[in-house]
C-alpha cells in the first residue's frame, strides 16, 4: 500500500502559477505509474497528467503546454508545475499511484491522496 499526501494548493489569479507536491510513502516500489487528477464540483474526476516508471509523461489536452509533471525517485516525490492558470483549472487536485501497466485513466489507480484545492480567479 502507498500513502500519498498532497500539498501546494491555494488561490491564485488567472495567469499565475502554482506547484503541487505529493509525498509518497509505504510500498512505493510497486507504483509503476503516478498521476495527477482533478475534480470540479458537479463534474467527473479527470486525468491531468501521468508519468510512468520510465519517465514517460502524458497530459490532457486542456493542460498540455501549461502543466508539467515530474518526479524525484530518491525523495519519493511527485510534482505538478502549473503555469498560465485559468479559472477552468479550479478543482480539487489528487495525487494517485498505480501498480499496473496502464497509466492513463482513473480506473487503473489504487492509491489516492486526500486532495488539495486549487482556485483560480479571473
Amino acid at each position: 500500500q502507498v500513502q500519498l499526501v498532497e500539498s501546494g494548493g491555494g488561490s491564485v489569479q488567472a495567469g499565475g502559477s502554482l506547484r503541487l507536491s505529493c509525498v509518497a510513502s509505504g510500498d512505493t516500489a510497486r507504483s509503476y505509474c503516478m498521476g495527477w487528477f482533478r475534480q470540479a464540483p458537479g463534474k467527473e474526476r479527470e486525468g491531468v497528467a501521468s508519468i510512468d516508471s520510465r519517465g514517460i509523461t502524458r497530459y490532457s489536452d486542456s493542460v498540455k503546454g501549461r502543466f508539467t509533471i515530474s518526479k524525484d525517485n530518491a525523495k519519493n516525490t511527485l510534482a505538478l508545475q502549473m503555469n498560465s492558470l485559468k479559472p477552468e483549472d479550479t478543482a480539487m487536485y489528487f495525487c494517485a499511484a498505480n501498480s499496473g501497466a496502464y497509466c492513463w485513466g482513473t480506473k487503473w489507480y489504487q492509491n489516492w491522496g486526500q486532495g488539495t484545492q486549487v482556485t483560480v480567479s479571473s
